[in-house]
């Protein structure tokens, strides 16, 4: 496999809590899995946690080489934590029409916060798709 893209996003935790405070269910139901939700919300600094997300997703926008558009929501890409607590991303919907396209076959991700920022790494590992 090769890299086929990078993508890098910053993002402040105060941002992030302005909209959950002005938008509440709404805003956290469209950008957000239940399952990121719940890991989100158990964590006593769940602000930084729902930033950090919100920036893994926009670096793997940004490393799939898309950005935002039609046929993508936020809520195709789902960051989750396996056993050992690494993100991973879990890719649905039409992002995951456009991963194929692009033969993008795996995304890493790395996530850190502190309280007043966010940032996020990712990386696409795939096979360039043969143009005939």
């Amino acid at each position: 496999m090769e890299v086929l893209g990078v993508g890098t996003d910053i993002t402040e935790c105060l941002r992030i809590a302005r909209m959950i405070e002005r938008h509440g269910e709404l805003f956290i139901d469209r950008v957000f899995t239940p399952a990121e939700v719940e890991y989100c919300s158990s964590r006593k600094a769940a602000t930084q946690h729902y930033a950090g997300r919100w920036a893994a997703k926009e670096a793997v926008l940004k490393a799939m080489g898309t950005g935002w558009v039609r046929g993508i929501s936020w809520r195709d890409l789902e960051i989750l934590n396996d056993p050992s607590g690494r993100p991973t991303v879990r890719i649905s919907g039409g992002s995951a029409d456009r991963c194929r396209e692009k033969g993008i076959r795996q995304i890493l991700v790395s996530i850190s916060h502190c309280r007043t920022h966010a940032v996020a790494f990712a990386t696409a590992l795939g096979e360039r798709p043969h143009i005939q």
